[in-house]
């Protein structure tokens, strides 16, 4: 069976990610380990193997550990460069329900803080 286009390509961003992670490991770069475990939101665009995150100290801790991450890359046999991508912060719980009730309710929402 092929796969569509798309979840090939998905697969393929968490395969390099997964060996990314596990080169990592093997090379005992620990904090950049630990942080590169929790991310999930991994793409490629432009030849760039980007990186997003919410987190402040992980993106700094990936910038510092840029290098590895590429040097992780060429060990896979890929030549492409490394984007820290450092996502705005999510809106909290609260202030999301709000919009969504705001949105059903209009005028008539009376929030009370």
């Amino acid at each position: 069976m092929i796969k569509p286009l798309a979840s090939r390509s998905a697969s393929n961003e968490r395969e390099i990610w997964g060996k990314v992670v596990l080169f990592l490991k093997e090379h005992k770069h620990v904090a950049l380990h630990v942080a590169c475990g929790d991310i999930t939101d991994v793409t490629i665009k432009d030849g760039n193997l980007v990186i997003s995150t919410f987190d402040n100290t992980v993106a700094s801790l990936l910038e510092d550990g840029k290098r590895e991450i590429e040097r992780a890359l060429s060990w896979q046999g890929l030549e492409m460069g490394v984007t820290i991508d450092k996502k705005e912060e999510l809106p909290n719980k609260m202030e999301l329900d709000e919009a969504k009730l705001s949105k059903l309710f209009g005028n008539k929402l009376k929030v009370i803080k």
